[in-house]
């Protein structure tokens, strides 16, 4: 015997924290994508977590929040330095735009 079930299908935009309702999504994209960034890091240079908090200046605690998503409390800034003491150059460019609001992007390479 088989039941129908019936599921509706919304189409998502490319930041899921907007998607899920978010005030502070924009920001907690970013947060997301420089914490993936430094578990990368970590995992290509062979780390312990031990290892990388050493490396980093925190507890390895916070280096298990960060590596897992859990990255409420820790600023953006924070997680920049963090990115850059795992060797990755970090770059800000502040440049004119021509709308009323300017937007922050970070990209990988």
């Amino acid at each position: 015997m088989s039941t129908k079930v019936d599921i509706t299908i919304e189409p998502g935009s490319t930041n899921v924290y907007a998607d899920l309702g978010y005030a502070d999504a924009t920001e907690m994209q970013r947060k997301s994508q420089l914490a993936a960034e430094i578990a990368r890091a970590i995992k290509a240079r062979r780390l312990t977590q031990q290892g990388a908090a050493e490396l980093l200046g925190v507890d390895q605690s916070k280096v298990s929040r960060i590596t897992r998503g859990q990255f409420r409390g820790v600023s953006e800034a924070k997680l920049l330095e963090l990115v850059a003491k795992l060797g990755r150059d970090v770059t800000i460019v502040i440049g004119p735009v021509r709308r009323r609001a300017g937007k922050i992007e970070i990209e990988f390479s």
